[in-house]
């Protein structure tokens, strides 16, 4: 399954069953269709629990799930290493929502129990209240467009050094650490590991993200792909956020 310029890009997901909410299975599909749009081949493999991870893809894809369902699938990566060693062999992770905190040092879910994550990212989860939910726009710190997406979680993650945010957050709560409002980070980068609490799906929302991902399991830089029609899904999901946020700031002004 490795990709070596004229052959097939490999692509695993994780555990769709237990973590694929507010439909994060679509990033698997975007990424597939962005790389068949440029004529460059595609293996898609899917892992279900109790099953073995392969370790030689370029890409791994995590969705978001429930407090039981995150725990069995960190229990299951974490027993078999081999998340982990694909990673040291140079292949590219992208986790959503819950899987953001399956790929950190730890997490803590209902009833405060604390779990061990994998360590891919330097970052822990501890609960938060109230719970973060609704669209959010944030700006990419690499000057990428912005993203959008949705929130639904009750977790707030604070970055370590070894960590830097996705983005800083426009509107919306994103990584959620140190209070209501957050610390303003979006998501999660280490390496070749990328985060984000965005569901949407986040990748057909921001098809820019998906070639990131894409380059940077592949090693090689990709063709620009045109699709209208996703520009548009864009505007009309930035002017919904920034119609919400105003709509919010006027609601307390009034107070």
């Amino acid at each position: 399954m490795t990709w070596r310029g004229d052959g097939q890009v490999g692509i695993v997901h994780l555990y769709p069953t237990l973590m694929g909410t507010y439909g994060d299975g679509g990033n698997l599909k975007v990424l597939a269709r962005r790389l068949a749009g440029r004529g460059i081949g595609v293996r898609t493999v899917t892992v279900g629990p109790g099953e073995p991870v392969p370790e030689t893809a370029e890409l791994y894809v995590l969705g978001g799930g429930e407090d039981v369902s995150q725990v069995a699938a960190s229990r299951e990566l974490r027993e078999s290493g081999a998340l982990g060693r694909a990673v040291e062999s140079g292949a590219a992770v992208f986790a959503v929502c819950a899987g953001l905190q399956v790929l950190g040092r730890d997490f803590e879910v209902a009833g405060g129990k604390v779990e061990p994550g994998l360590g891919l990212l330097d970052a822990t989860t501890r609960r938060r209240a109230p719970r973060a939910v609704g669209e959010v726009l944030a700006r990419p710190l690499d000057g990428s467009p912005l993203l959008t997406g949705y929130e639904n979680h009750g977790g707030g993650t604070a970055l370590g050094p070894g960590a830097r945010p996705l983005a800083r957050v426009v509107s919306g709560v994103g990584n959620g650490a140190g209070g209501p409002g957050g610390d303003g980070s979006e998501g999660a980068i280490q390496g070749r590991v990328l985060a984000t609490y965005l569901h949407g799906p986040v990748l057909a929302r921001n098809p820019w993200l998906a070639d990131r991902l894409l380059e940077m399991a592949t090693g090689a830089e990709l063709a620009p792909l045109e699709a209208p029609w996703v520009e548009q899904l864009r505007a009309e999901r930035e002017q919904y956020a920034r119609s919400g946020r105003l709509s919010a700031e006027s609601a307390r002004a009034r107070r």
